[in-house]
Parts: structure tokens; sequence; C-alpha cells
């Protein structure tokens, strides 16, 4: 049988039987890959160290004739160990990694792979605040599903003004002018940074960013409970 080899991010395990276990990864070339990982719970497993949670691995698999191979080797390219120090940062993990097991089909494209190793270095960063990534990843599930919010014109295809206020309306997934609006010019370039995928790295030495994380993290989930599968 072929060997195929490829790099994995676990998204979720299940022990088998007395010593094995399933595993589903998330990989860039081969989509969701589910495998039978034989003796992984015997103490000398020499295939454990290599599917830790919070990582990415080098495997190598094969295929089976079913929906479910076999792996055959690992080995651990990083760890992101900050995370696994920190009870808030260990849940939020769990929790992203099964909104994205729960919004992707079994062949995402590559990004979605990339988007949870990012997500991974901004947790194990433990200067960027949960908050930001949370919403970070949201914006960013809603960009690849090619939701995007029209953060150039209003509704009624009027242009952005930088003395108005706003309120969002989720079917049009554009800003409605309102005397009264919720949403101003900061939040509005705030979120054409998140959306325009810059990293939390970048968007944390944002001025004032907790308050325009506290008003913008409510908008993203609104976005994703509508318009994505999580």
């Amino acid at each position: 049988m072929n060997q195929l080899v490829t790099q994995g991010i676990i998204l979720s395990r299940t022990d088998f039987g007395e010593a094995d276990r399933i595993i589903t990864l998330l990989t860039p070339d081969h989509g969701k890959l589910r495998l039978m990982a034989r003796g992984v719970r015997k103490v000398k497993s020499k295939l454990a160290g290599g599917i830790e949670l919070f990582s990415v691995s080098h495997i190598t698999f094969i295929r089976g004739r079913g929906d479910m191979g076999t792996l055959v080797s690992t080995r651990l390219v990083r760890h992101y160990g900050h995370i696994v120090g920190d009870i808030e940062r260990v849940q939020l993990g769990y929790d992203l990694i099964k909104t994205l097991n729960r919004a992707t089909e079994d062949e995402p494209e590559a990004d979605y792979f990339h988007l949870l190793q990012g997500t991974f270095e901004a947790l194990d960063d433990t200067a960027i605040a949960t908050g930001l990534i949370s919403l970070w990843f949201g914006a960013q599930l809603l960009r690849l599903a090619g939701h995007s919010p029209n953060l150039r014109t209003d509704s009624a295809g009027q242009p952005l003004s930088p003395g108005g206020s706003y309120d969002f309306n989720f079917d049009d997934m554009a800003f409605v002018s309102r005397p009264d609006g919720h949403f101003g010019a900061d939040h509005i370039k705030f979120l054409r940074l998140v959306f325009g995928g810059n990293p939390p790295q970048v968007l944390q030495k944002i001025q004032n960013i907790d308050e325009l994380v506290q008003v913008g993290a409510p908008l993203v989930q609104t976005m994703l409970r509508s318009h994505v599968r999580v």
C-alpha cells in the first residue's frame, strides 16, 4: 500500500478498544482525515508523542478502503505549550477546534488548516487577549466561507461616512445609516482590519482594542450563527 505524508492538526480523538484511538486530523493537502492509531494508548507507543492536541505534526498514513485510514508514523513539528498552561486558553482552543470541525466539509481548502495554525500561534502568545482571538477566528471563518460583510457601502449602496453612525442588517450583511446607530467609524475601520486578514498579533496593538472587541464580538458571532454552520 502507498504511504502518504502530510502535516496534520488534531481535531478530535476517540478511544477505541483497549489500546487504539480514532483520530480526526485537518491537513493542508488531504482535507480531513480519519485514521486509526493502533496501540497509541500503550505506554511505549511511538505514535503518541506526535499526535498531541494544540500541535502541528508530521504524519505518515495509509488510506483505507472506506473513510478511515491507518496512521503509520508521527513526528511533532510544533507543540503550542503555553496554551495548556492557561485554562481559559485551553477551553477557547477546544471550542474553536470544534467550531472549525463543524463548519468544514471533509475536504476543506488549505486556508482552514492555516487558520487553525494561526489560531494556535495567537493562543500561545499570552499577551494577546482571548476575546480578540475569538473574534478574529470567527471573522476568518466567515471570510473563508464567502460571507464577509460589506464594509465599504451601506445597505443603500452609499459609501460609509467617517462621521456617520450605523446599525447592521444581517440579511444584507451591510450597515444601515441610523442617527443613533451603535457603530461608528472606529468600529468599521477595526472590522476592515479584521476581515482583511490581519493577524491578532497586529490587531492587539490597536488603540482601544478592548472596547472595539467588546462591540465587535457580538456582531461577528451573530454573523456566524446566521451564515455559517457552527
